[in-house]
């Protein structure tokens, strides 16, 4: 790939030290100013490439790179470093959190949906949101996993003090995040004959079936994910009419704990747990990021370093049934039918309230990745999906080049507006209040994680090789997208330098966008640290290779050339020890124990020519 993460990486961690880290103090806020959610997109920057790609660890001292330490130079040495990232997470969980209850409000990310783009009053930014519960989750387990790590290399009893103090307190915000995450989860049902239920089967009668068949055969197909909500006993979520024969359903996550959710018991000392103000209604946006960190939640690295409690890993299972109901249910809706065209094939994709937008695409094939992945879908599926991103490139003239009045290019700024259905309407109060809206304009950052996602799934190597050619055109498109001044210089987002027609944005940095440009470089560079994909016929060439070099070799030994003078003994220790590598090798990289062998028989066609020149003339 031409994208280089690990240089892109470290740029990003030098803006960010330009950009917030000023007169000894870490200084908060960006674009929408400091709130739950931008401030730990903002310490995420920092900290996902820190704790999931092995070089650019800060949490051991002694081990970090001198390249690591360059990047945040304006923040210390390696041994500073640690303890300025100890004290600005303990001063984030110590902003948000209000009566001794985490706070997981969405401040200046929300708008008013009646006029779009301008902040709501002050006191209306209150309702907590699936965003900061999502990102609390990410957040929280970094914190304690860089906690684990670093307390081993630390003597100081001040640090140690504020180390117990971190883990504490990323402890408790991970159980109120969970919890949260846990009364947010909702179960849409409707009859198959009302307005949702009409959009359903039109979206996945790709066939043009009957729509009794339709309805029976969604039915079968969702049958297993019926029958496991019974096991669904705790949070929101709960409903009983999921197997009626007039019914359909949707699931996935509110944009906050839904109306009427039930509290939960819980040990964990979270206080108080808020009255549900949601609609009971799931939204594509929240459900794939609710996804991504219960997935974190119950990750590998999450389980070898034990970083969650036994009462968390309760709730963990509990939130995890959830994701793999959802999971199951959107790669069985996106990829409904048998044979011919996807409904996830039909773009845009189209919600059952009517709204439809190649985001919206875009954010069901994270869902139909999610499901593949659970059931190991085949190289031809996942293919599949690589080819409709490829064509939501073009669409959104990531790969192409735009063209006046082009709708689509609204989804790059200000983004695809969502309304906050419920936000209005506060329980035990008489009066309405402006409906709150949020925007996402995160499309290219997600399009190129998708991308890499799709590339690291897939075995084919030429369909792997595509995605990662596309994966580079999205890059190239992003980094035109860079603020080219001001502190900001060098994050992001700016797509007016790619658009003239957009409006050019506040040059401040938005955390919101650098995050998932951070997040999609983690991801590449995930892809790019795995061994090479296994080709077939390579390893066919490969082994044919291997074997006459063996019978060349074990010829030159049956003919006493062991016995020969030193330089003919080393060029034979020379062959053996590479034939023993290139075997070792050859399952996981056929290319290069191919090329070992053809060293090898050189080596040894070199004997034998030497051995035919001294021979004596006739």
């Amino acid at each position: 790939m031409r994208v280089q993460p690990r240089q892109q990486l470290l740029d990003i961690w030098e803006a960010i030290a330009r950009s917030s880290w000023k007169n000894d103090q870490w200084v908060n806020g960006g674009r929408f100013g400091a709130n739950s959610i931008s401030d730990a997109e903002q310490l995420l920057c920092l900290l996902l490439p820190a704790t999931q790609i092995e070089t650019f660890n800060l949490d051991r001292p002694d081990q970090t790179a001198d390249r690591m330490v360059h990047a945040l130079r304006r923040m210390g040495t390696a041994t500073d470093i640690p303890r300025i990232i100890t004290r600005i997470l303990n001063e984030y969980f110590e902003t948000y959190t209000e009566n001794d209850a985490p706070v997981f409000s969405g401040g200046g990310y929300y708008e008013l949906y009646e006029s779009p783009g301008e902040n709501p009053p002050e006191e209306i930014r209150t309702p907590p949101i699936v965003d900061s519960y999502a990102l609390s989750i990410t957040l929280s387990l970094a914190t304690l996993g860089f906690v684990r790590v670093y307390r081993r290399s630390v003597s100081r009893e001040d640090v140690r003090a504020a180390l117990v103090q971190l883990e504490a307190a990323a402890s408790i915000r991970l159980s109120a995040a969970m919890v949260g995450l846990l009364r947010s989860f909702s179960v849409n049902v409707f009859p198959v004959d009302s307005d949702e239920g009409n959009r359903l089967r039109t979206t996945v009668n790709q066939s043009r079936m009957p729509n009794r068949s339709v309805v029976a055969l969604l039915h079968r197909e969702l049958r297993p994910t019926i029958a496991s909500f019974r096991e669904v006993l705790i949070g929101s979520g709960q409903t009983s009419d999921l197997e009626l024969p007039d019914r359909l359903f949707e699931c996935g996550w509110s944009w906050s704990v839904v109306r009427g959710a039930p509290k939960i018991e819980t040990s964990e000392k979270i206080g108080d747990q808020v009255v549900g103000v949601g609609q009971d209604k799931p939204y594509l946006y929240f459900t794939v990021i609710a996804l991504n960190a219960v997935e974190a939640l119950v990750s590998e690295r999450t389980r070898i370093l034990g970083l969650l409690n036994e009462e968390q890993q309760r709730l963990a299972r509990a939130l995890q049934l959830r994701c793999d109901l959802t999971r199951t249910y959107w790669a069985t809706i996106a990829t409904f039918g048998e044979g011919g065209r996807w409904p996830l094939e039909n773009i845009p994709w189209r919600t059952t309230d009517g709204d439809q937008s190649d985001y919206f695409t875009l954010q069901v094939t994270a869902l139909v990745v999610k499901g593949l992945a659970q059931i190991r879908g085949s190289d031809a599926e996942l293919a599949r999906v690589g080819r409709v991103l490829a064509s939501l490139a073009e669409r959104a003239r990531v790969t192409s080049r735009p063209v006046d009045s082009d709708p689509n290019l609204g989804m790059h700024y200000p983004g695809i507006q969502m309304a906050l259905v419920g936000s209005d309407d506060v329980p035990g109060s008489d009066e309405k209040q402006p409906l709150l809206a949020w925007s996402v304009p995160e499309f290219a950052a997600l399009l190129l994680n998708r991308a890499a996602n799709v590339a690291g799934l897939i075995n084919d190597p030429d369909e792997r090789s595509r995605l990662l050619d596309l994966g580079d055109e999205v890059w190239d498109h992003l980094t035109r997208r860079r603020l080219n001044s001001g502190d900001g210089a060098g994050l992001w987002d700016d797509p007016s330098r790619l658009f003239p027609n957009l409006d050019r944005p506040d040059q401040r940095p938005s955390w919101y966008y650098t995050e998932r440009v951070v997040e999609a470089l983690v991801t590449v560079a995930s892809v790019l640290d795995r061994p090479p994909t296994r080709n077939e016929e390579l390893a066919q060439y490969a082994v044919d290779f291997l074997r006459e070099a063996e019978q060349i070799y074990d010829r030159e030994l049956l003919k006493g050339s062991a016995e020969g003078g030193p330089q003919l003994r080393n060029v034979l220790q020379l062959v053996e020890s590479t034939l023993r590598r290139a075997r070792e090798i050859l399952p996981e990289r056929p290319g290069t124990a191919a090329a070992l062998a053809v060293g090898i028989l050189r080596h040894l066609d070199m004997l034998e020519a030497a051995r035919y020149d001294s021979a004596p003339e006739a």
